[in-house]
């Protein structure tokens, strides 16, 4: 008889397990119980003034574009106003980024223009940007575009990758309300496609048919490049955009940069 009563209590235990899992599982097999994520506790307030932000708690600017890193303690309800080589907070604007980027100056009233030349008659045509650009002479010849949309360039040298180069895309950061600081964005994007550690220096600014022309000097150590972008809206979705820069190793062809300056033109 001891035998079976211990038989039955076996039974009665694995019962009671396999009705305690029955009720703790999930109904269907990938049926996943998940509660609400929530914040973490805020800080208790304080009775004394808010701690103003150490300097460890900025960091450099990239040179690729803004920080995404978190921003500088303030007030509630203040914006921190960025300054050159801090972090910048989400929300700040592409231009409030640009002031805050050291490799670029301010654009002022004493910049001055520079003299246009005649177009030439040769052209290159870009139907992805809307525009038609010039044709320059040799030494420059067509080359793969990507990731462009058209592209020029000029011959290797011994001893450097650099050389000169012009090229035209469908504008590669976003538009502004002003041509103005579109142009300035386009070159500060151009930076890009320099070496490492360029800054620039303005030469000309000025106004064109639908955009604006920008030509400055870009230096990176010991050597620098003469460079343009003209932005112009050539009835596509964006403004089109050509960019042109020619290292000092080359600078016959600096003179290439007024014809590119001059010679853009929306396609039709």
């Amino acid at each position: 008889m001891r035998v079976v009563y211990r038989g039955l209590a076996v039974v009665a235990a694995v019962a009671a397990v396999a009705v305690a899992v029955v009720l703790v599982l999930p109904s269907e097999p990938d049926e996943v119980m998940a509660g609400p994520v929530t914040a973490p506790p805020a800080a208790p307030p304080s009775s004394g003034p808010a701690p103003s932000p150490s300097p460890a708690q900025s960091s450099p600017l990239p040179s690729s574009g803004p920080s995404s890193g978190p921003a500088s303690s303030a007030a509630p309800g203040q914006r921190v106003t960025p300054s050159p080589g801090s972090s910048l907070a989400p929300g700040y604007t592409a231009m409030e980024a640009l002031y805050a980027d050291p490799r670029v100056p301010k654009l002022t009233g004493g910049v001055k223009r520079m003299p246009l030349a005649s177009p030439g008659r040769r052209f290159v045509k870009d139907t992805r940007s809307g525009l038609a650009v010039p044709r320059l002479p040799g030494p420059w010849k067509s080359y793969g575009a990507a990731p462009f949309t058209t592209k020029q360039v000029l011959p290797k040298q011994r001893g450097t990758s650099l050389r000169g180069m012009f090229v035209t895309c469908p504008l590669p950061i976003m538009e502004q309300k002003s041509p103005r600081d579109t142009a300035l964005l386009a070159a500060r994007w151009t930076l890009n496609h320099h070496p490492k550690g360029s800054r620039i220096t303005w030469l000309a600014s000025q106004p064109v048919k639908g955009g604006w022309m920008l030509a400055y000097r870009v230096t990176y150590g010991k050597h620098a490049s003469r460079a343009a972008v003209v932005v112009m809206d050539g009835g596509m979705s964006k403004p089109g955009l050509a960019f042109v820069t020619v290292p000092d190793s080359q600078r016959k062809q600096w003179r290439d940069i007024g014809r590119v300056a001059s010679g853009v033109r929306v396609l039709g």
